[in-house]
């Protein structure tokens, strides 16, 4: 099966929803990075994506050592089996929502940053 997972609020949790600002650091999700490592084991497709682009999603694959088989622009895909993502989507055949961490904090200016901050 081909399983995508989102990057934001999915498989890291962003500075500000932990309290720490605009500026901190982001960390990983360790809940959701065990699912994702367990569907690798299954010797399932893994896919890592982004609505905030490719290289975007490739640092976050990089830098918490996940190792997909393909990074793309999250968008709606009929070959995607199953998508986990921390909003109400159809991307895939099968949705999985994942609790966001703090959901009542805005990401508004982390988002609008996020790219020159880490």
């Amino acid at each position: 099966m081909k399983i995508a997972f989102d990057v934001d609020d999915t498989l890291l949790i962003p500075s500000v929803a932990l309290g720490n600002g605009v500026s901190a650091e982001s960390v990983p999700h360790y809940e959701v990075i065990a699912v994702y490592k367990w569907f690798q084991s299954q010797g399932h497709y893994m896919i890592i994506w982004s609505g905030s682009g490719v290289d975007w999603a490739r640092r976050w694959a990089d830098k918490f050592d996940l190792r997909p088989d393909e990074i793309r622009m999250k968008q709606k895909s009929n070959d995607v089996d199953i998508a986990f993502d921390d909003c109400t989507v159809e991307l895939a055949k099968v949705n999985v929502r994942v609790k966001r961490i703090n959901n009542s904090i805005s990401r508004a200016d982390w988002n609008a940053n996020k790219s020159v901050r880490e």
